[in-house]
């Protein structure tokens, strides 16, 4: 079998002369709502502060509005640089909201809610408040109880340490709650890197340091995607909000590959089990698609395709990226020919 064909559509969202938006659009949360897709955006302004934007699109690529100010501003001390990357999923009659809090040293995950997809309210951060200094301690010795970690976790902590001061927070980004729950739970994407991991919770309210400690010490039962393949040679994160499938939970990702010469950004595709997605059906051997348009290759940061959002429109797949940090952009594959080439040995590996 041939692996799924990519076609890339173009740019859908560029940067305006509005203030809050002047340099950059990118990473969008997508909701769709038959023939309207709803994008919550990452809007950078000309001191590189970030604000959430919001446009709406009938059918995969048509903008119908968009709005003149922010939906989401920045309010608190621990997002006064930015709220960054949204993404969003419909749990029961809910809108949930998660986001990047960027204080300007700590990059933590906050989360609000919403009945209507236009007033969100604010619940506040949900990310460990953990010290990578306390929690490499645990990354280091399996006693802990949650068996061998890679040294990767170490080297990270290490990097971060070094570059933001030893009381600097786990870098908690990538937070995407799975559409349902599960086994009565919420379950959520989550990434300390280098990896992928799975928080099963049964409210917000449990999200405190307790919570995390213990879950940390326990880490290496929670991983669901690892870093493997040639374009993953940094890390991996996550992507789009899952999208239940017959087959599984469908999950896009990003993979970053270090280079001498920088960080390139690809997309990659894995394949969930629907009632235990801690299991791994498939993940491709190769990425989904990389970074080879002028759009995608030159920007504020270069080489680099980001995707947070889909949409589907009869049997395709629709993906909305961030393209180098600039723009917003959009790419279709064929979805039952993803979801075969993801069960298919030749073509993307389990577990």
């Amino acid at each position: 079998m041939k692996r799924p064909m990519v076609q890339k559509l173009g740019v859908v969202l560029e940067p305006t002369k509005k203030s809050f938006e002047k340099e950059a659009v990118l990473n969008p949360a997508c909701y769709q709502e038959g023939e309207n897709i709803h994008l919550f955006y990452r809007a950078i302004d000309g001191h590189f502060k970030s604000s959430i934007g919001y446009a709406k699109l009938r059918g995969p690529m048509n903008v119908v509005e968009r709005w003149n100010k922010p939906i989401i501003e920045r309010e608190f001390p621990y997002e006064k640089k930015g709220v960054e990357d949204p993404r969003i999923a419909k749990v029961g009659r809910t809108y949930y909201m998660t986001y990047v809090a960027h204080d300007g040293k700590n990059a933590v995950t906050a989360y609000a809610k919403s009945k209507d997809l236009v007033n969100f309210e604010k619940r506040g951060v949900i990310s460990p408040k953990i010290a990578y200094a306390d929690a490499d301690k645990i990354f280091q010795h399996p006693e802990f109880g949650g068996g061998r970690l890679k040294d990767a976790y170490s080297l990270f902590a290490s990097y971060y340490r070094e570059s933001a001061g030893e009381d600097v927070l786990i870098w908690h980004k990538d937070s995407i709650l799975f559409p349902k729950k599960i086994n009565g739970q919420f379950a959520m994407l989550n990434r300390i890197l280098p990896d992928m991991q799975i928080v099963f919770f049964k409210s917000f309210s449990n999200l405190k340091k307790s919570f995390w400690e213990n879950y940390i010490s326990q880490l290496s039962k929670y991983v669901v995607l690892e870093n493997k393949h040639w374009f993953e040679t940094r890390n991996i994160g996550g992507g789009c909000t899952p999208i239940e499938t017959p087959k599984g939970w469908l999950v896009i990702y990003h993979a970053v590959e270090e280079l001498n010469k920088g960080r390139r950004y690809h997309a990659g595709a894995a394949l969930l089990h629907k009632k235990d997605p801690l299991r791994v059906v498939g993940k491709l051997h190769e990425p989904l698609f990389s970074p080879e348009e002028s759009w995608e290759i030159s920007g504020d940061v270069s080489n680099v395709v980001f995707p947070t959002g889909t949409a589907i429109f009869g049997d395709t797949l629709y993906i909305y990226y961030g393209a180098a940090d600039t723009r917003i952009a959009v790419a279709s594959v064929n979805l039952p020919e993803l979801l075969t080439a993801l069960t298919d040995s030749s073509l993307s590996h389990h577990g």
